[in-house]
């Protein structure tokens, strides 16, 4: 039996609204792991759509790791969104060109958006701009996640808060260090009873 195929667009025979990610980007700047995959039962197609505010001139990147699962209506809001709040005006008349094309523009910028490996993220998700994601965390849906989340936790709301830890510290560690994402897919195949199971001796 073969394995599934990641440069395959439809992973699920017969089902048009489950694609592996990375074959629909078209942007330089969203960079996408092997396995991740993006449902939406419209048009898989919005996914790039919802990368929101992403401008050429801030070289931003969207950053989304292996085997993620990300739902319907996920956003990422980029930096192209910030605007400087230093002055008595918000808005970016530089942008606008013409005789305003010289007028100082100090919107911070807040880094690449970076999602970790085997995250998965519910329905509605918005991630504001340069949030990091650590591995095998879970985003409840309809939460805004305006600051990092720790790898292994559970978060939700607006914004999003932390809700509980999914294992204890030394597993946790253990998981972080393993990375079972990075193993050649034959021997993930080989563990993935293990790997479903949480057992960690024989992981280890």
């Amino acid at each position: 039996m073969k394995y599934p195929n990641p440069d395959e667009l439809y992973p699920i025979a017969n089902v048009t609204r489950t694609c592996f990610l990375k074959n629909i980007i078209t942007n330089p700047n969203i960079i996408v792991g092997d396995y991740t995959y993006y449902d939406d039962p419209d048009d898989i197609y919005n996914f790039e759509r919802n990368v929101l505010y992403h401008f050429d001139f801030n070289n931003d990147k969207l950053i989304i790791g292996k085997f993620c699962q990300i739902a319907t209506g996920v956003r990422f809001i980029m930096n192209g969104a910030i605007h400087a709040m230093d002055g008595f005006s918000t808005y970016p008349f530089k942008i606008m060109g013409g005789a305003w094309a010289d007028t100082p523009l100090d919107a911070p910028i807040k880094g690449d958006t970076v999602i970790g490996n085997d995250v998965w993220i519910g329905n509605g998700v918005t991630f504001m701009p340069g949030v990091k994601v650590g591995d095998g965390a879970i985003i409840a849906t309809g939460s805004v996640v305006t600051k990092d989340v720790e790898p292994y936790s559970i978060v939700g709301g607006n914004p999003a808060t932390k809700i509980c830890d999914r294992f204890d510290a030394e597993t946790t560690a253990f998981l972080v260090n393993l990375k079972w994402w990075d193993w050649p897919i034959e021997k993930i195949t080989r563990h993935l009873k293990d790997i479903v199971a949480g057992d960690v001796e024989a992981l280890s």
